[in-house]
């Protein structure tokens, strides 16, 4: 289970997955107020939800080693939700700021911080992962036609 690499790759993938629900995602300094104000994953309840979903999905599809088709499938499906969650990170952090400015407030400074460079990370891990699935279930194949 472990032994293969795309396991590891799964593995990877849910473990930063579950450090955006941590790790703070955008910050903005307004300018009456110097304390700042922090958007993470926890902040937004579907956000939360689609990051819940792709550790779920990355989890079950390591212990899905001996149904090599529907890990991929699956991987595969976990790669759209990570694509999903990168362009609702990104409209939920511009309401985040469009609510301070509707609000008449002047932002100072406004940043992104490391945890919203996670996503990308567990994007290239699935990607990895349904690499080394394909190739798995290629040799596969090619073993079959020489029997």
């Amino acid at each position: 289970m472990i032994q293969r690499i795309q396991s590891l790759y799964l593995l990877l993938a849910a473990g930063a997955a579950v450090g955006t629900w941590f790790l703070d995602i955008f910050k903005v300094t307004l300018s009456d107020d110097q304390v700042p104000k922090y958007f993470n994953a926890q902040s937004n309840f579907m956000v939360f939800v689609v990051y819940m979903l792709i550790v779920a999905l990355s989890v079950f599809c390591i212990f899905l080693f001996k149904n090599r088709k529907l890990q991929f499938r699956l991987t595969v499906l976990d790669i759209f939700l990570a694509l999903a969650a990168i362009a609702l990170q990104y409209f939920k952090v511009q309401d985040f700021v469009n609510a301070f400015q509707q609000a008449g407030k002047t932002i100072a400074s406004s940043t992104y911080l490391p945890g919203a460079f996670l996503p990308v990370l567990i994007l290239i891990f699935l990607i990895m992962a349904a690499r080394g699935i394909y190739k798995d279930e290629k040799l596969i194949k090619s073993l079959d036609r020489l029997r």
